[in-house]
This record gives C-alpha cells, structure tokens and sequence, in this order.
C-alpha cells in the first residue's frame, strides 16, 4: 500500500509534487477520471483500498469567475471532498495535506495577512476554499494547510506562460498595478512540502498532529501584477521572440469580471517559518530560476 496519496497530479502542483515527492517511497498519484471528488462513494473506496499514510490534497475547483455559475461543483470539490478526505484520516490515523488561497481575503486589510486575520472571501471560489479549511479544522484529524497564492508553473499552463504567449503577438501589453500578492513558484511549493515530510520521517502522523493547523506558505515578498509581468518579460529566457514594445498599467476596474478579485492579498508568512524553519525564497529569485530551468 503506499503511503503517500496525491490528488491532482495533472495539475501545477500536482505535477511538480509526484516529482519532488518521489524519493520519499510509494505513492500513488490520482486525478480526474481515474477519481472524481464529485463522487463521495468514489472517493472513499480509494481511501480505504490504498490506506495511505498521508493524504496530499492538490485538487481543487480554480475557475475564479466560473465558480459564480457552478457553485454547487465548487463546493463540492473545495469543500465537501476536503471534509470526507479529513474524516477518513481521523478514523484511521492518516495524516492530511491541502493547499487552500490568498482568495479567502477581501484585499482590504493593506499589510500582509496573519492567520488569524478573519477572512472575508469576495467570491465563490474563495468562499469554497474557505469551507474547505473550515471543515478540515471541523473534524480536526492530523492536518497541514498551506495557504498560498498566485501559484504559476513554467510546464503547465499559468498566468507566467499566459505572460510569455501575450509577448510574443501583441506589441502592447495592459496589466493592472492595484492586485498584489506573491507570486509562489509551483515548484517550491512541491518542494517545501516533501521537505516536511522527510523531517516526519516513518511517523509522519505523530509529526503532522503535533504541528496541525493552518499556515500561509507562499513566494517571500509581495509585488503587484504589473511588476510581476515586467519581471518575467526581463527574465524570459527567449526575449528575442518577443514583440511586445510597450507595457502599460491598469487597474482591476478596467476589466469587469464576473467574480471580485482582492486587491491586496499578500500573505505573511513568519508562522510556517517559525514552525518548521522553512521559508520559500525570494518571489524574483524563483522566478529567475523558474525562467531559466522551467
């Protein structure tokens, strides 16, 4: 049986994940169709077929303005499928890790969140996110949840890739200024988390339940979209292809969406590094180093 289950493994975490936690033994990596976390049935017979140690929870419903039309899908697979994957740890001393959003924050706030800053999600997606976290907490089994933001990756589509096509078709490019956040490298994100559970070790649900709780895990530093696309236009590896000449900012109210974005979502993250002595580098630096290796 392994002791590892990753939900989501097509996805940029997920892919990054079976590679970062592949020497630490057995694992089983799932998504959709082989499991649909629609289907509760579903999803507990793999839970008891494979037996896990530890749950790896990199699923979730991300369609910020689609969330608004499908509610029910959202918070059937950001929430429900979240409680069901906690109980099932609780009954038999399983450990579980999800990933939850900066989304979970109206934006207002002007510094950087705290973990007991009370959230105020402006939207479904984020309002989903939120009952996910809310119901792991609920049945409180063995749990890590890393809330982070502005997640890119270099081999899956993300708004970093997105940046890079714009660039080489359009010779102007509109970004907004007024969102801020950090940018968190997929790939670190993989990596902190087998990190983790190497420190675990053999008795990774002894080692989560003593640490259990919630904590913000994203790129060090904050920055705004704007500079964020500069940065990947310097560090793009292939800059000789690019057209665009002009980069121009806007604001959030320039392009009405059908979901409302926080403006200010920063994410401080001085907890998870007091805990575990980690903390993810610098948003520049990753990016740099994700431009370069992908």
């Amino acid at each position: 049986m392994p002791g590892l289950l990753l939900l989501g493994k097509f996805g940029q975490l997920g892919w990054e994940l079976q590679r970062s936690l592949a020497p630490l033994g057995d694992i089983l990596a799932l998504d959709y169709p082989e499991i649909n976390l629609v289907q509760y049935d579903r999803l507990d017979e793999v839970l008891h077929e494979m037996h896990p140690e530890v749950i790896i929870n990199a699923t979730a419903y991300t369609a910020v303005d689609q969330a608004e039309k499908e509610a029910e899908t959202a918070m059937a697979i950001n929430a429900h499928a979240p409680r069901k994957m906690a109980e099932w740890a609780l009954a038999n001393e399983a450990a579980l890790i999800h990933y939850s959003t900066d989304y979970v924050f109206d934006g207002k706030k002007g510094n950087p969140y705290l973990e007991t800053d009370k959230p105020n999600p402006l939207g479904m997606y984020g309002e989903s996110k939120l009952a996910g976290e809310m119901a792991i907490e609920d049945v409180d089994c063995a749990h890590l949840i890393f809330r982070t933001s502005w997640v890119y990756s270099i081999r899956r589509d993300s708004f970093v890739t997105k940046v890079l096509g714009w660039a080489r078709k359009q010779p102007e490019l509109r970004i907004v200024d007024d969102q801020v956040s950090n940018p968190t490298w997929c790939r670190m994100l993989a990596e902190a988390t087998a990190l983790l559970l190497a420190k675990a070790g053999k008795n990774s649900h002894g080692w989560i339940n003593e640490r259990r709780g919630l904590y913000h895990l994203a790129g060090d530093g904050y920055t705004s979209r704007f500079e964020w696309v500069r940065m990947i236009l310097k560090f793009d590896p292939h800059r000789d292809q690019q057209v665009v000449r002009d980069l121009q900012p806007a604001k959030t109210s320039d392009y009405p969406t059908l979901a409302q974005r926080p403006l200010f979502s920063a994410l401080n993250c001085d907890k998870f590094s007091d805990t575990f002595s980690l903390r993810l580098p610098d948003w520049q630096e990753a990016l740099e180093l994700a431009m370069a290796t992908g």
